[in-house]
């Protein structure tokens, strides 16, 4: 049980604060000013009211205009506290509709919990803010929480292998599209980069010969994109070492149905390849 497998599993449960209408709704109902505008509270709330500047840094894939568009405009509407109420209570309306109202998650939680607290902490600006949360009363809540924390663990440190791998935001946009799994149409519009720009980081990327003339991974692109997987699987591996073999497997075999439940739910193609 390698740390991608538990990424795989828990992803989606992390995934429903960004396409579930319970999200929208609740960012909605704080006073968000559009869809950006919750995604960029939701995911930055753990921070404190932070400013365009590290938000940029940390989140990578995205453009600059899409977070000052969102902050700092964001906390004029609804403090941090109150955007974490939000997105915890709309992720647990969209679980329970997904997973059934008496859902029993208890062991999941725990288990998902006491591997997100395991978590190394340097370099994790998200994973760290998040795992320094207190853990919900309820078993849903605490789940997507820990699920939360161990993704942007992960993600904080797919994003250093990509800096010490010179590969920027739009390079690995297109990459991962190379890749196949991803809708092309969907990931220029939700990243918001301009044509200008995708198409210097694609010249960019034939010019390294990591992809051809169609876009499609060359040999030598697809060994990079395998050695940055195997790097961010590296960096990951810390919660499950600490976990154990046992219970991250006992861990997986509870995801499973979870996990199932969810990706059904979640749009074909989307910008994080699963669904």
């Amino acid at each position: 049980m390698t740390a991608r497998d538990l990424w795989r599993r828990l992803e989606p449960i992390h995934d429903v604060v960004y396409f579930s209408p319970e999200s929208r709704t609740a960012a909605d109902a704080i006073g968000m000013r559009g869809y950006w505008m919750g995604y960029v509270a939701f995911r930055v709330a753990p921070l404190g009211p932070v400013g365009p500047a590290p938000v940029i840094a940390a989140f990578h894939g995205f453009p600059p205009s899409t977070i000052t568009r969102a902050l700092p405009d964001a906390w004029s509407y609804a403090t941090p506290e109150l955007a974490l109420e939000a997105r915890a209570a709309g992720t647990a309306e969209a679980l329970r509709r997904l997973w059934g109202s008496d859902v029993d998650v208890t062991e999941a939680a725990d288990l998902a919990w006491t591997a997100a607290q395991a978590a190394d902490d340097p370099g994790r600006v998200l994973g760290a803010a998040n795992r320094a949360l207190q853990r919900p009363d309820d078993p849903v809540r605490a789940l997507w929480q820990a699920a939360t924390t161990l993704r942007e663990h992960r993600g904080d440190g797919h994003v250093a292998v990509l800096v010490t791998r010179g590969i920027g935001p739009v390079h690995a946009h297109l990459l991962k599209l190379a890749a196949g799994g991803t809708d092309p149409d969907m990931l220029r519009r939700s990243r918001r980069w301009s044509d200008e720009q995708w198409a210097a980081a694609g010249a960019d990327l034939r010019e390294r010969g990591w992809t051809d003339d169609d876009g499609r991974l060359t040999d030598a692109g697809t060994a990079e994109r395998d050695e940055i997987e195997r790097l961010t699987d590296a960096a990951a591996v810390v919660p499950w070492e600490a976990l154990g073999r046992e219970r991250s497997e006992r861990l997986a075999g509870l995801l499973d149905p979870l996990a199932a439940a969810v990706a059904g739910d979640l749009p074909a193609g989307n910008p994080v390849g699963l669904g």
